[in-house]
């Protein structure tokens, strides 16, 4: 081959690795860069459309569930709402033989959200068993109540009287709520 094919050639060469690297950077890595997006959004489409289908068969038992919740709320009357809050504690006291030793609720009222919290600060007496199933009567009472915050202490050497330290937070849910 002669010199000035072979330079022609070379030059042909470097010209078509010019193109195809320009072609490159403005054409394919945009194109797969968009692609691999794409991808990313069906794939995130298909999960939103499987979690509703999923939601829409169990639509029925998520508003009896809904139903309930809201029929266990606190009433929107303060005064209704940390009596029959005080009237639960002592139920419960009651059926568990825990001692009450004070409880101070409080307020929670946050102007931008669309409900309440009755906040109650708890102190209850008694024994391991006494203070177990004071909390599992808490748990398993229908009424929409959240331990927010529980301490257990030792008030003897021994480990038989123990305290009970609890946070408890009910919910009153509405729009038209009085403030407390």
């Amino acid at each position: 081959m002669k010199i000035e094919n072979r330079q022609q050639l070379l030059m042909a060469l470097t010209v078509g690795v010019a193109v195809l690297y320009a072609a490159d950077l403005v054409a394919i890595e945009p194109l797969a860069g968009w692609w691999k997006a794409r991808a990313k959004t069906v794939a995130a489409l298909r999960t939103q459309v499987h979690d509703g289908r999923l939601l829409v068969q169990r639509e029925a038992s998520l508003r009896n569930r809904w139903s309930n919740m809201r029929t266990n709320t606190l009433p929107a009357n303060p005064s209704l709402a940390e009596q029959q809050m005080l009237k639960a504690f002592d139920n419960w006291s009651r059926e568990s033989g825990a001692g009450i030793n004070g409880i101070t609720p409080q307020w929670n009222v946050d102007p931008s959200q669309d409900y309440l919290t009755l906040n109650c600060r708890v102190e209850a007496a008694g024994d391991l068993g006494t203070l177990s199933r004071f909390l599992y009567d808490i748990e398993n009472d229908p009424m929409a109540l959240k331990i927010e915050s529980a301490e257990l202490s030792s008030r003897d050497a021994a480990g038989q009287q123990l305290t009970l330290d609890l946070q408890i937070s009910g919910l009153v849910l509405g729009s038209q709520m009085p403030s407390p």
